[in-house]
């Protein structure tokens, strides 16, 4: 099948070229993301594979329809890019790769954790300046300390073990608590305003739908603790960053580490380094000692990419057959966080 992948890197050709000698599908790498004003460039392909930072809204659905395409495949957890009542509408199925790496993202979190607290990436800028103070890098032994994983599905499961092995004490709050993981972890299931109140460390591994969206808020972080570390691997508009901005200006929040923000479209994944960046919240972000952001990255990993190309071609071979699609999202199904 003639598949148009958008929004594609040189990492993401060689997974998938690696990945379509199984399946034998024809690959048109595209650099473009997709858009209604890009969606014409699939014409003729039955198929597309899209990524987060794409928008397939109506209009951008609309011209894929007219284009010939018959699937509509993300290469990603995450779908809240995709008007999926829309996509219903027109007859668009949509599938995605529930499940890449959980290992990839839980560990890129605690890494985000271990720089923030002993001000690693502070530490490497003085050294190659031949600064060997080490004034005002003290951190925290993370033993002992509470931790607050806010979703606990896949992801959020192999964060918890992680941060369990530094001899954390775990809260963890879902709307589906597992406790079997609890037992195991001797993690304890909290209502969302008591983890706040008590969580050291808040990481978030819950994904972005109506009930999310700024999760983290003004009231949110006034409600946790002074000195408190603020990590998101997930969505960024699991966190309203101007919040976010006042409270790192107080002091309350003594960090954050974002792998995501809740206006990267068209910023994450581009190289704009000649370029001045016109979005103010995130050039306040990056003026924090503080904050710690990297582009979206916590997905990328050998293994994970990997994944993410098996699943999605194998998505589109079982579309092809007319087969059952086990990865398909639809509007009215409500996932449990990833």
């Amino acid at each position: 099948m003639k598949i148009a992948m958008f929004d594609t890197h040189r990492y993401d050709r060689e997974a998938f070229e690696e990945a379509n000698v199984r399946f034998g599908h024809e690959l048109s790498f595209l650099e473009p993301r997709l858009t209604k004003e890009t969606a014409t460039l699939a014409s003729g392909h039955p198929a597309v594979c899209s990524f987060v930072n794409d928008k397939l809204d109506l209009d951008a659905l609309q011209a894929l329809r007219a284009g010939g395409t018959r699937l509509v495949a993300l290469r990603s957890a995450g779908y809240n890019h995709v008007d999926l009542a829309a996509a219903a509408r027109l007859g668009l199925p949509v599938v995605r790769v529930p499940e890449y790496s959980p290992y990839a993202v839980a560990e890129h979190a605690v890494a985000l954790v271990l720089a923030l607290n002993r001000k690693i990436h502070r530490a490497h800028a003085r050294v190659r300046e031949w600064n060997f103070s080490l004034d005002g890098l003290v951190g925290f032994d993370l033993h002992g300390k509470t931790v607050g994983v806010v979703g606990t599905g896949r992801i959020g499961r192999v964060a918890a073990r992680i941060f369990q092995g530094f001899g954390c004490r775990l809260l963890g709050y879902d709307f589906r608590p597992d406790q079997g993981l609890a037992a195991e972890l001797g993690l304890t299931y909290v209502e969302l305003p008591e983890l706040f109140r008590q969580a050291d460390i808040v990481s978030l591994h819950v994904p972005l739908t109506p009930a999310t969206h700024h999760v983290i808020d003004a009231a949110a972080l006034a409600s946790m603790k002074p000195g408190v570390l603020v990590v998101n691997t997930s969505r960024g508009a699991l966190i309203d960053s101007r919040a976010l901005i006042k409270a790192l200006k107080s002091g309350h929040v003594a960090g954050a580490g974002l792998d995501v923000y809740e206006e990267e479209e068209g910023i994450f994944f581009q190289d704009l380094s000649g370029k001045v960046l016109q979005d103010d919240v995130l050039a306040r972000l990056l003026s924090f000692p503080n904050v710690l952001i990297t582009a979206h990255q916590a997905f990328l990993t050998k293994e994970a990419l990997a994944n993410i190309a098996q699943v999605t071609l194998a998505n589109i071979s079982a579309f092809e057959k007319g087969q059952p699609l086990e990865n398909e999202v639809r509007a009215e199904e409500v996932l449990r966080p990833r």
